[in-house]
């Protein structure tokens, strides 16, 4: 969603933002390289599909932001944020409430040359560089050392999308949503194809060819997405292990690490 003339909610750096923290195009006087929006996303409720003329940093001060780009599904607590190049379209949403924040950046102002969604680790320096950012009142020497040192900050990390997809077919679809709302519930293919009116090796076919991996994995993953809002809000690994269907808190790190790529404890550390 880009702001439109009656979304317009404040300027910063001399650029217009709507009342959804979005750059309003052509809006203002550009004066900063770099503008800070603040939003809020309710339980469930997503931005449609959309794209900016500048670059964005995704970032969730509060809760678990998700960004869809490119057929790829990221999931990014309070430690990322995503780098999403102008021009790429997106979809970000929530899986539980969040407070965040979306730093624009004038592309030809902006040294990076990532072209591609790039997931960026973020530091307490950066963290609290936003902030100050966000203060129009700035002056705009205050504000071009403060610029140089967020860019400075910003630095890709190793970690895998959390990919789960939902399956076009309606029957297995049916069974991806109630898994979405209940990943704990462990009941067999051949369970819910009687619950859906479908045989196990037709949902199983289902999900491989409309998702790109068997349910196991698919399963998998819906319960990690599931997951990743609970520890971001500081459950305990052995809670949301339990909350979201493994046997012990082991399994669950070793699913998450072999996922995701590190444990849930190096994922969420600030």
């Amino acid at each position: 969603m880009l702001g439109s003339a009656e979304d317009v909610h404040h300027e910063v750096g001399g650029h217009v933002l709507s009342r959804y923290g979005h750059l309003v195009p052509g809006g203002g006087t550009p004066e900063a390289a770099v503008v800070v929006g603040t939003f809020v996303v309710a339980h469930g409720q997503w931005y449609g599909r959309h794209w900016h003329t500048t670059h964005q940093l995704a970032w969730a001060e509060k809760g678990v932001i998700a960004v869809r780009a490119q057929g790829s599904t990221w999931v990014l607590p309070p430690t990322m944020a995503l780098w999403i190049p102008a021009g790429i379209e997106h979809a970000t949403g929530a899986t539980g409430p969040v407070e965040g924040h979306s730093l624009y950046y004038v592309p030809d102002r902006c040294p990076v040359r990532w072209t591609e969604p790039t997931v960026v680790g973020v530091s307490p320096l950066l963290r609290e560089l936003i902030g100050y950012l966000a203060d129009d009142s700035l002056s705009e020497c205050a504000r071009e050392r403060a610029e140089a040192v967020v860019l400075d900050q910003l630095r890709p990390v190793s970690v895998a999308t959390v990919l789960a997809p939902l399956p076009r077919d309606d029957r297995a679809r049916r069974v991806a949503h109630a898994l979405r709302e209940c990943p704990a519930d462990d009941r067999t293919l051949a369970e819910w194809g009687a619950e859906v009116g479908a045989s196990a090796r037709t949902l199983a076919r289902a999900f491989a060819a409309e998702t790109g991996m068997p349910f196991g994995q698919w399963r998998t993953r819906a319960r990690l997405q599931s997951a990743m809002p609970l520890l971001a809000g500081g459950a305990t690994v052995a809670a949301v292990a339990c909350r979201v269907g493994y046997a012990s808190p082991s399994a669950f790190v070793a699913a998450f690490r072999r996922v995701v790529g590190v444990p849930p404890g190096t994922y969420f550390s600030p």
